[in-house]
């Protein structure tokens, strides 16, 4: 099972990073994408309910083909509901593990799914020590160095 670090957030500072007035097009350039017009603060911006929000960098690659690397950074919501296709932090068995989240009503169990296919998926049953921690709303992943 792939490990997580886990950091609170910490909302006591803003940093306003300038912003462009349009959109960023990623096919022809547009003439007039050469101004700033404000700014966002990605606090305010990422994190919706900062008492129930927390960062955690993934480790191990049992998310990349879902787009989620080792050494991403997640943010993660504890107190929204957990939807089916949504990708978790649960807790089972002692340990946290990041997957996306299949409902089986029929049997009865939640199936934490992977994105590599080097993995199995968990199936999760009354049995289980099991939490979802909070749902992964964000995933901030570099572009350096790829």
């Amino acid at each position: 099972m792939d490990k997580l670090q886990l950091f609170e957030v910490d909302n006591s500072s803003e940093v306003d990073i300038p912003m462009s007035a349009e959109a960023v097009r990623a096919g022809f350039p547009s003439p007039a994408q050469d101004y700033i017009a404000e700014s966002i603060d990605l606090n305010k911006e990422l994190v919706k309910h900062p008492a129930t929000t927390f960062y955690a960098r993934c480790v191990g690659d049992s998310m990349k083909d879902g787009g989620i690397d080792e050494g991403d950074l997640l943010v993660v919501d504890k107190s929204l509901e957990p939807n089916e296709g949504n990708i978790v932090v649960a807790f089972v068995d002692g340990e946290f593990t990041l997957k996306r989240i299949k409902l089986d009503p029929d049997k009865k169990c939640i199936w934490l799914m992977p994105e590599n296919k080097d993995f199995k998926p968990i199936k999760v049953t009354e049995t289980e020590d099991f939490v979802i921690w909070g749902v992964v709303t964000y995933n901030i992943k570099s572009q350096l160095n790829r």
